[in-house]
């Protein structure tokens, strides 16, 4: 019997590795088309305006910092890590199907929707791995629309999306001794208040009229996901913190922002009197300009003696493992629906059959 054949897509938001407004302009015109446009009503002329306005705002002040994006070639490095572990995976389910692994990205090429068409005749089937552990309509809500698009009707029997991944067990402990790992020892035994910030993306809370958001923007699911971290960290025998705040990295349209902002988390730790502070992105994957950037400039300016930035998971390799054997997971689930959906239509062409 012949292989089915499977692709895996990893996919991120993307952002452009050489800083020109070339390359800008069209990347920045994508975010306001996909991700604005689900927040405020925007007119197509003034997409155009807005986003060179942004992008020329952030070609300025990337220059000016000298500042490189390296999100692309991390997700291309997670991908070729996880095609290695797929490949020397001895899982069964292996052994009766062809895997292939590719990178794409919603805001610069590859796009993710050319990656789907490009490959929908070839397999017989995708799993879309969303490199954000937590949902919401701007990040993995972005691939469901994209899946939808191309696959229609055929989605469920077609396609398997990698989702709650902030839920999982196994990613917390992950975390866990990735961070306790990172931590500068020089500081540990000193008598310092040490504090961490656990940095997440924010999501809108109420529109500009004061209501709640027509969309998903999974506020609930990012404040379970930071009270199960926290718990887990206080609770590790390695902790080192004496207290743990999210910093959410918001943006400033749309109405209400999520109010833990990375500001808020310093401002408190100042004033409950902490020397030392750690900032750990454990909302993200991947590096980016919203982390590395951003908020370790705003760490780098805060007011503590002793500060540290721990970068994303990244290229951690037990973080690699754990998601390949999630992705494997999901090509057997996939696996087993579509040999149910093959069942189901040879006894229906063998009822039509007899009853000819």
């Amino acid at each position: 019997m012949k292989k089915k054949k499977y692709a895996v897509v990893i996919v991120t938001y993307g952002e452009v590795e050489r800083l020109t407004l070339r390359n800008l302009w069209p990347s920045t015109r994508r975010i306001v088309k996909v991700i604005t446009r689900q927040i405020v009503k925007v007119p197509k002329l003034l997409i155009y305006l807005i986003a060179d306005y942004r992008s020329t705002r952030h070609y300025i002040d990337w220059r000016l910092h000298n500042y490189e994006s390296t999100l692309v070639d991390t997700n291309r490095m997670q991908t070729m890590s996880i095609t290695n572990l797929i490949s020397r995976s001895s899982r069964e389910i292996l052994s009766s199907v062809e895997v292939d692994v590719f990178d794409s990205y919603y805001f610069v090429p590859p796009y993710l929707e050319d990656t789907l068409s490009d490959i929908q005749a070839e397999y017989d089937g995708v799993v879309v791995v969303p490199m954000i552990p937590v949902e919401s309509a701007f990040s993995c809500g972005v691939a469901c629309q994209i899946v939808t698009d191309i696959y229609g009707d055929h989605k469920f029997e077609k396609v398997r999306l990698l989702n709650k991944l902030w839920q999982d067990e196994q990613l917390h402990r992950i975390y866990t001794d990735y961070l306790f790992q990172k931590v500068d020892r020089a500081y540990v035994d000193k008598g310092v208040r040490k504090g961490l910030v656990l940095v997440i993306h924010g999501t809108l809370v109420r529109d500009r009229a004061g209501n709640p958001p027509k969309v998903f923007t999974g506020l609930n699911e990012t404040g379970e996901f930071f009270d199960m971290m926290k718990q887990r960290i206080m609770d590790d025998p390695r902790n080192v913190f004496h207290d743990v705040k999210q910093g959410c990295m918001n943006h400033t349209t749309g109405g209400e922002w999520t109010a833990e902002t990375v500001q808020k988390a310093f401002g408190e730790f100042e004033a409950e009197g902490y020397d030392s502070v750690v900032m750990f992105p454990y909302g993200f994957f991947a590096d980016n300009s919203e982390t590395e950037y951003e908020a370790r400039r705003l760490l780098e300016k805060s007011p503590f003696s002793y500060k540290q930035y721990i970068r994303c998971i990244n290229g951690f390799p037990p973080f690699a493992e754990w998601l390949a054997s999630r992705i494997i997971d999901q090509i057997a689930k996939l696996h087993t629906i579509q040999g149910t959906f093959e069942r189901l239509q040879n006894t229906k062409h063998v009822e039509a059959h007899a009853e000819n």
